[in-house]
């Protein structure tokens, strides 16, 4: 299988790549993408040896295209050769890893193009999910989801049709802050933030998992990715992140997967996908583990987690509008810039100054997104001022 990773210098393509070097036989890499970690995707083409590579954040650079031309890889430059390599003939399955609204028009290119999506960027769907659904079903794609708690949902389901769910429960380990007094959520550092406890993530998802604004992205993934309404998703703190998601059937039978928390079981998983294959995750053992347990979301702590679902409901450009005004405040909060506090309060307050449209197009999509950005950014810097 030809495979392109977007986001190859994150750590899900990082996990990714160790996957597909241990079968060698089954995967050949396509293409590796970066925004503008030159020396970092440069050090991957030597590893793995793809026909192409792409800087989507840099412009043409004689330099950089002989060194890579070195490691015999063909360097493309902008965030439009994103969509080539997603698109190429070569192409057969594309792993979409880069974080954030950046990666939402080459992940929708690749889904349009009927490719098999490994979906680890959870905005395509929450930005564009009927938009994103429709291109994938128009064209055939295979989608396979990656974060832990989607890939679990999808091995859970196991055909069962939709009918026969009664609910979706997705877990969350409740990040850094799950027991620290409230009084002490305002100074909070970056740092601090960023030690997730069962979890290695780049620094903006981890701010994302210590506010559960990742949870509530995920809960707007699950509505589009299965088709089950928002009061039919339910979120559960699970400290051990041993348990990834559970399905709830009518009949009363719960079924649950659990593995190690590592992200490259749902990648295998993915990358197998009606197969299984060796991953290199720890094999699980509940007997050490000893004791698993669970405990319902505290509102006052979690504030942004309401926020995703009070967007869902919404519906419309609604969610982009969020996860716009997300990224700006986390960018923020990790410069300095906000308290950690703050995240929630510029994001309530951009959804309350803008009104959601319509979201029937990409074009609308990205100007709701473009929106939600100046005015979070201008909320920010009334707030350091």
């Amino acid at each position: 299988m030809n495979l392109t990773v977007l986001g190859a210098t994150g750590s899900i393509g990082a996990s990714t790549l160790d996957v597909v070097a241990r079968h060698p036989d089954r995967y050949q890499v396509l293409a590796l993408t970066a925004h503008a970690a030159a020396e970092p995707l440069l050090a991957l083409c030597r590893s793995h040896r793809p026909r192409y590579a792409v800087l989507s954040g840099v412009g043409e650079d004689r330099d950089l295209r002989r060194r890579f031309s070195e490691t015999r890889t063909e360097l493309l430059f902008g965030a439009g050769a994103l969509e080539e390599v997603v698109t190429h003939d070569a192409c057969q399955a594309v792993m979409a890893a880069i974080v954030g609204a950046a990666g939402l028009p080459a992940t929708l290119a690749a889904a349009a193009a009927g490719r098999r999506v490994l979906l680890a960027n959870k905005e395509a769907l929450v930005m564009a999910g009927p938009l994103f659904m429709r291109a994938a079903h128009a064209a055939g794609a295979k989608l396979l989801p990656i974060d832990s708690e989607h890939n679990a949902v999808f091995q859970c389901l196991s055909g069962n049709p939709l009918r026969s769910v009664r609910r979706i429960v997705l877990t969350a380990s409740g990040g850094p802050f799950r027991a620290l007094p409230l009084d002490g959520l305002d100074g909070v550092t970056p740092e601090q933030a960023c030690a997730h406890p069962n979890w290695v993530m780049g620094r903006k998802i981890s701010v994302d998992s210590a506010t559960m604004m990742n949870k509530g992205l995920e809960v707007i993934e699950a509505r589009w990715l299965f088709d089950v309404p928002p009061e039919r998703i339910e979120v559960v703190i699970h400290p051990q992140s041993i348990v990834h998601s559970l399905v709830e059937y009518v009949d009363g039978s719960v079924i649950a997967q659990l593995s190690n928390p590592d992200m490259r079981v749902p990648i295998a998983h993915a990358l197998g996908f009606p197969e299984r294959i060796a991953s290199g995750a720890t094999p699980l053992d509940l007997g050490a583990i000893g004791q698993l347990s669970f405990e319902r979301p505290d509102h006052a702590r979690f504030p942004c987690l309401q926020l995703a679902y009070a967007a869902l409901r919404a519906g419309g450009t609604a969610p982009t509008l969020l996860n716009a005004a997300n990224e700006v405040a986390v960018a923020a909060f990790l410069a300095g810039r906000l308290p950690f506090t703050g995240i929630a309060r510029v994001i309530d307050e951009t959804l309350n100054d803008l009104a959601a449209a319509p979201a029937g197009d990409l074009a609308a999509v990205l100007a709701a997104d473009a929106q939600a950005r100046r005015a979070a950014s201008a909320l920010v810097m009334a707030r350091a001022a």
